[in-house]
């Protein structure tokens, strides 16, 4: 696999609109040779992910939105990778304990449990005096009212993909405080200990909150 090796490469890949996210996507996963994969992507296809918006007013609110934000995580996920072996020769461990097949997993199936709860709703609003109907996206839980990242990690091992402890960590507290019902004390201490055990889980935190909050349109994380 190509390295990407800065911020200028890594933001190319990113605005690059003639790329085919939904090929690549598919190609990066099946790469990994993982168990399992080709029941997650006919699933995926299944409930809609590859049409799914990534939020309903937020970043990429759009058709395909999902798939473009997966994707962007991957790449900085990647490049964030690469640049802490790089850089820091103490932590050359990160080599072997980050592999670049669990940066892929846990990148680009973080927000699986997106796939179905978006669908689109007519709205109308007042524009210069005349009232407009328009679309919009919202959000139904019902189908699996499972949380966040428990449930992406939930349906994936329900689809049959074989994930380390590592990717299951990393794509279970992805969301960091973001994703703490109520301030649990019990949940706080639990994604504290996945920090310290899981270095996966940080990269997959920081590249989540770039894409989301700095490279993505209409920045705001959710």
């Amino acid at each position: 696999m190509k390295q990407i090796s800065d911020f200028g490469e890594l933001f190319g890949m990113i605005n690059n609109t003639g790329m085919d996210n939904r090929q690549e996507f598919i190609d990066k996963l099946k790469s990994t040779n993982r168990k399992g994969i080709d029941c997650v992507l006919e699933k995926l296809e299944e409930l809609g992910f590859f049409k799914a918006p990534a939020s309903t007013r937020f970043h990429l609110n759009y058709q395909g939105g999902l798939l473009e934000h997966s994707l962007n995580v991957m790449h900085i996920a990647l490049m964030l990778r690469q640049q802490l072996i790089d850089n820091y020769p103490n932590i050359k461990y990160l080599k072997d304990k980050v592999t670049e097949e669990s940066v892929i997993i846990s990148s680009l199936l973080h927000d699986v449990n997106k796939s179905e709860i978006y669908y689109i709703e007519k709205k109308w609003q007042k524009t210069d005096g005349q009232w407009k109907e328009y679309e919009t996206y919202n959000v139904n839980y019902n189908q699996f009212p499972f949380g966040h990242g428990e449930k992406s990690v939930i349906q994936l091992l329900r689809w049959g993909l074989e994930l380390t402890d590592d990717e299951i960590i990393a794509i279970r507290w992805h969301m960091s405080a973001w994703d703490l019902p109520f301030q649990s004390a019990e949940l706080k201490s639990n994604m504290n200990a996945a920090k310290d055990k899981c270095p996966l889980l940080a990269i997959i935190q920081a590249a989540d909150g770039l894409a989301s909050s700095i490279v993505e349109p209409n920045s705001n994380a959710e």
